[in-house]
């Protein structure tokens, strides 16, 4: 018989134990959305951010069947290093839980398992969404009715911007989940600034995100995420005329390759790596680490 009951690495249950700020990390940014080396030594960069930030990091896996909340540095680069690492969706855990499968947990998985350990605030590069042509595929990710209800904070750069981000922002809409930009009206298109389109909510500081999440706690009426859109100073985002350019590439890619379903993002993700010498990836890391540093001052100031 396997114990299937969730695992707590030494520093996230120190840390439960004596009231202090976590910050859940994902683990498919470590095993499928960065290229190696570099997965390693960012997953390390952002767990720094997290501690220097006031807060402590629990990055969310799975080792041969069981779900760790904070893995170690041990685990982390097993997860990094492996060639057998199955990416875990909700759906997936109890299946690979079952025959004791190393995971990482995608957004979804990672927000379930955070608001089961209850770990309040959730940091992360771009969420999932509706993708280009849903409308004849009914491609979406799963992160989004997972969003619905589950009430954990979760900061990031918008949705990714190889998305079909207007139709994202609807499904949102109609899921209930709450939507605010970070120091903006606007939301951010992961490697862009700026998406397109407006938000009717912002907030300034992590005390005022803060404030949300706790009117939200006392009404409890609402058990769907806070999503904070967190945007990248403009200097810092991808040329847009690079990135339209790229896209536009990548996707005539998926059409020639049929390439559909979850393999989607990890193409396109590495299509721009590579269409950008790396450009990407150098904005990728600097989107996570911006978001772990934010998540950490908000779960501080809760």
């Amino acid at each position: 018989m396997i114990n299937h009951a969730i695992r707590f690495g030494p520093h996230v249950e120190a840390a439960r134990n004596a009231g202090a700020p976590i910050v859940a990390l994902e683990s498919t940014i470590i095993s499928h959305g960065l290229p190696r080396p570099a997965n390693l030594t960012v997953a390390k960069e952002i767990e720094a951010t997290v501690r220097a930030a006031g807060a402590v990091p629990a990055t969310i896996g799975m080792i041969g069947g069981e779900i760790v909340v904070g893995l170690d540095d041990a685990e982390i680069g097993h997860l990094a290093a492996s060639d057998d690492v199955v990416k875990l969706s909700v759906r997936d855990l109890a299946p690979a839980a079952a025959t004791r499968a190393d995971g990482a947990t995608t957004v979804a998985a990672t927000s379930a398992i955070a608001t089961r350990a209850g770990i309040a605030v959730f940091a992360t590069g771009g969420l999932g969404g509706v993708h280009r042509g849903a409308a004849s595929t009914f491609d979406e990710s799963a992160d989004l009715t997972a969003l619905s209800r589950l009430p954990i904070t979760i900061v990031c750069a918008g949705v990714k911007s190889i998305l079909d981000v207007g139709a994202t922002l609807e499904r949102l809409e109609t899921l209930g989940v709450s939507v605010v930009g970070y120091g903006t009206r606007r939301f951010p298109g992961f490697y862009l600034t700026d998406a397109g389109y407006d938000l009717d909510w912002s907030a300034g500081d992590p005390e005022a995100v803060a404030e949300i999440i706790r009117a939200s706690l006392t009404h409890d009426l609402h058990r769907g995420a806070l999503v904070v859109a967190n945007p990248l100073p403009v200097g810092e985002q991808l040329d847009p005329a690079l990135h339209d350019r790229v896209l536009a590439e990548g996707l005539a890619g998926l059409e020639r390759d049929g390439i559909t379903g979850k393999e989607v993002t990890p193409y396109l993700l590495s299509h721009f790596h590579a269409a950008t010498e790396g450009r990407s990836l150098d904005v990728n890391v600097r989107i996570i680490l911006r978001n772990a540093d934010l998540a950490a001052r908000i779960a501080a100031a809760l």
